[in-house]
């Protein structure tokens, strides 16, 4: 399949995929409802700082960390492990090889298609957290507002390609939605979602450093709340790319593999 096909179908995929989304606003509202964790995590860890700083974070802090997780998370997610599940339990994803671009540009066409709607949500998030908190809500520098940019991005690819990669699983057993599962407990623990890396105990901190999920939620909402200095969030950002090289090549390879297996059976 060449780059020139898939370039030019792109346009098109994520047009059908906003097309979806609007379509399926119910649902996609839904989805933003259950990501409101952050909120709750907001009020537990303000009470808890109300008389003295946890680990660097006082109640403002912790207002624009969690009114940032809550953004991120509306902007980085992907839920492409459940559509390719779904689609190779009922052979839908035949229809998909038929098609003259690989089925994994349209998985991530139609999860873009409904980052537009989501930004309707989350903008008004920040505008409420720069509100309360002031400037500290948001990049001071340009640097940071240039990092905060590629972390999103390589957020928003670690989630996906991980969503690949789980999906992808269904063509060599019945399910991978358990895999799923412990994928997303494993995401709560480590990525920031629901406390501060940095407020965790040292052994947790180390680990989150070198396991991909603090680099989908933590690292973006750090750089967003100006906590890093130019040096180490090049570094972070180093890291967090490094996974997405690593999902990336994994993906494709479990890909391959996953569809002879499915040719081989007659999928």
């Amino acid at each position: 399949m060449s780059l020139r096909i898939t370039l030019r179908a792109l346009p098109t995929l994520l047009r059908v995929g906003f097309s979806e989304a609007l379509a399926y606003r119910a649902e996609l509202l839904v989805w933003v409802l259950s990501t409101t964790m952050p909120f709750i995590m907001m009020a537990l860890w303000t009470a808890v700082a109300r008389d003295a700083p946890v680990g660097g974070y006082g109640t403002q802090g912790f207002v624009g960390y969690f009114l940032g997780t809550f953004v991120v998370r509306q902007l980085t997610g992907a839920w492409a492990a459940w559509q390719i599940n779904f689609e190779v339990r009922q052979g839908t994803l035949a229809m998909r090889l038929l098609r003259p671009i690989s089925p994994l540009w349209s998985y991530a066409a139609e999860n873009l298609g409904a980052v537009p709607m989501r930004v309707m949500v989350a903008v008004p998030v920040a505008v409420i957290s720069v509100l309360l908190v002031g400037p500290g809500a948001v990049p001071q520098h340009w640097w940071g507002w240039l990092l905060l940019g590629v972390a999103l991005l390589g957020g928003w690819l670690i989630t996906f390609l991980a969503n690949v990669c789980i999906g992808t699983m269904a063509l060599f057993m019945e399910s991978s939605q358990k895999v799923m599962d412990i994928w997303l407990v494993l995401f709560f623990v480590f990525s920031g979602y629901m406390f501060p890396v940095a407020i965790a105990p040292p052994w947790l901190h180390t680990v989150a450093d070198w396991l991909p999920f603090r680099y989908q939620i933590g690292l973006p909402v750090e750089l967003m709340t100006g906590r890093h200095e130019w040096q180490e969030a090049l570094t972070l950002v180093g890291r967090q790319w490094l996974w997405v090289g690593v999902l990336g090549a994994l993906s494709v390879t479990l890909w391959r593999r996953g569809l002879r297996r499915f040719a081989a059976y007659g999928g």
